[in-house]
């Protein structure tokens, strides 16, 4: 199913995550089994800002592997037509992964991921994030369908 422009309830079909844990607002391009690119638009309002440097709000960078690992989710997904019955998309690895610059309340984070390979049902990604197209963080990351 080729679709461009997911809106949030397209997406809340294709992934298990809720608020205040769903770090994917839209999706903006998407090229099956290839790449797909979605937002997350960061608002202070956010419960996590509470705590995490409350006079200097800074979007956690656990976070942002966090929205590119659910992109990678909703690219499998989607590629696929849905998930397997009664399974769930798994972050296994986390590799290579760089924070260039602090996301904070106002910027809009663009997910970038592109698809590298599959071995034995694990799957590799190229994922990185950007706020006005300068890089604020990049990883490798490794996935798996596996059941609920």
């Amino acid at each position: 199913m080729a679709l461009e422009n997911f809106d949030i309830q397209q997406i809340l079909e294709y992934l298990p995550h809720r608020y205040p844990f769903l770090l994917v607002d839209k999706v903006i391009a998407f090229e099956p089994g290839k790449s797909i690119t979605a937002v997350k638009n960061v608002t202070y309002n956010e419960p996590f800002f509470q705590g995490h440097f409350p006079k200097k709000a800074i979007f956690p960078g656990v976070l942002i592997v966090e929205a590119m690992a659910q992109t990678t989710g909703l690219m499998a997904f989607a590629t696929q037509d849905g998930a397997p019955p009664g399974s769930l998309f798994y972050l296994v690895a986390v590799d290579k992964a760089r924070f260039k610059q602090p996301v904070v309340p106002g910027d809009q984070l663009e997910l970038s991921v592109e698809y590298v390979k599959a071995v034995r049902g694990v799957w590799k990604f190229s994922a990185r994030a950007t706020v006005d197209e300068k890089v604020v963080a990049s990883a490798e990351l490794m996935c798996a369908v596996r059941d609920a």
